[in-house]
């Protein structure tokens, strides 16, 4: 299990499902998106029977195990700007930079703790090739919008955080760090006090119109909407459409008052950087780093992680990044490592969809970044819904470019598994040549791994 629940717990099981049933809403899958979509559903439109099922606990996976990165950032948006033009993507960004404060909002009306503080996102930039994607990357969010955002020279850096070789930083306040477990079961919670019925340990095995079929007998609705993102390939017919990316995750023991003064961090941004081979931080409510990225990137044959087991030397090369980044911290031990999966489409754009033909919905391929994409998925869900019941009529959410986004299938094995090893194990070799050559301008090897990858 991961470090959130493993430090705060899991709940008492929630009963699976007794037989065939009936409700107007079926929501397939209890992590974030499925919670969400369930929590406005009903806040709309109290009179809906809702079911959710799960199956095996809610926040089993990425909800319960990410890095807990409520932010502005949403996978895919250039991609939508060349198809859709500058401006549709405009209104995806400004979406989900109101999405951020839209989450906290809910959490503190819901009564929800989940050690949320706001310092805004921190990317950090450590080789003169990074650097230059830094200030790229900086210059192409001012030009959606972002005026808020600042950038950072090695001296501005440094009063931060205190990095290793850092030469400079790119800042938004479009962000929070949070307890990701927390999040998940207060939102459970709600959901539930609203009158929204949650089976667990009910593995939904098909989803085809007005039916979810289980193994404890099928729910029948005329809405079916898919939430499971990083599972969806278990699911029949779903085995290529998208892949489950795995991530990897440890936690520290809790640092000192001296250790925590070496490093600085006192505005508890989320942390990242502009390695091709990315890592996400967090100082965590308990004075720890929580520190994630890539190990085993991809299981042959799109299967998922074998309950959040993480080998020993995607550890040991986490903890070596942390030495790199603190160096004054050279005997700061790893009290937890965990993993989990995330949903990657073939072209890396997250989406929403509802087939209006069918009852068929979905959401999800959010590329690692959920924690704040799911509620703005959820939301689009449910206008999507009131739409085709007649109930509203479009929204700004239903327009925005996302909606209706339709992807090619990855390709079968074994070229999926050989495709996405050679992916990252050509960005790691970028990071360490850029590394080493101190070269001014991004490796070419990563330009040519982002081609094939369809980045």
């Amino acid at each position: 299990m991961s470090f959130w629940y493993a430090q705060d717990g899991r709940p008492s099981p929630r009963t699976p499902l007794p037989g065939d049933a009936n409700a107007d809403v079926v929501i397939v899958g209890g992590g974030y998106t499925g919670l969400w979509t369930a929590y406005y559903l009903k806040k709309t439109a109290p009179f809906l029977r809702i079911t959710v099922l799960e199956q095996r606990f809610c926040g089993y996976g990425a909800s319960g195990r990410n890095g807990g990165w409520l932010y502005n950032g949403i996978a895919g948006r250039d991609r939508y700007a060349r198809l859709h033009g500058h401006e549709a993507a405009v209104r995806l960004q400004q979406a989900m930079n109101a999405t951020v404060t839209e989450v906290l909002r809910v959490a503190a009306q819901e009564g929800i703790e989940a050690d949320v503080h706001r310092g805004g996102v921190l990317e950090v930039a450590r080789t003169p090739a990074q650097l230059a994607r830094l200030k790229t990357f900086h210059e192409t969010e001012l030009s959606y919008g972002e005026e808020d955002r600042e950038l950072y020279g090695p001296r501005e850096t440094a009063e931060r955080i205190r990095i290793a070789d850092a030469t400079g930083s790119t800042w938004t306040p479009h962000g929070a760090r949070l307890h990701p477990v927390k999040l998940l079961k207060g939102l459970a919670t709600a959901v539930e006090a609203l009158g929204v019925t949650i089976h667990e340990s009910t593995p939904v095995t098909e989803i085809r119109p007005r039916h979810a079929v289980t193994p404890h007998g099928t729910v029948r609705a005329p809405y079916v909407l898919r939430c499971t993102e990083g599972f969806t390939a278990a699911l029949k017919g779903h085995r290529r459409t998208w892949l489950p990316m795995n991530s990897s995750m440890i936690a520290t023991e809790p640092l000192t008052p001296a250790q925590w003064e070496s490093v600085g961090w006192e505005g508890r941004e989320t942390l990242g950087d502009m390695a091709h081979a990315y890592m996400y931080a967090q100082r965590t409510a308990d004075d720890r780093i929580a520190l994630g990225g890539r190990g085993v990137p991809y299981r042959y044959g799109s299967r998922t992680d074998d309950d959040g087991r993480t080998h020993p030397s995607t550890v040991r090369a986490l903890h070596d990044l942390l030495r790199r980044l603190f160096p004054q911290l050279p005997d700061l031990a790893v009290a937890h490592a965990w993993s989990g999966v995330l949903g990657v489409p073939r072209d890396w754009c997250a989406s929403v969809t509802l087939d209006r033909s069918t009852g068929l919905g979905w959401a999800g391929g959010y590329v690692g970044s959920g924690v704040a994409t799911s509620n703005l998925a959820a939301r689009t869900l449910r206008d999507l819904v009131q739409q085709d019941s007649g109930q509203s009529g479009a929204t700004d959410l239903t327009t925005l470019p996302w909606v209706e986004h339709k992807v090619r299938k990855w390709e079968p094995e074994p070229f999926r598994w050989l495709g996405v090893h050679a992916m990252y194990a050509t960005y790691r070799a970028a990071d360490r040549h850029e590394l080493t050559t101190h070269a001014a301008r991004s490796s070419r090897m990563a330009r040519i791994a982002d081609r094939v990858a369809g980045r």
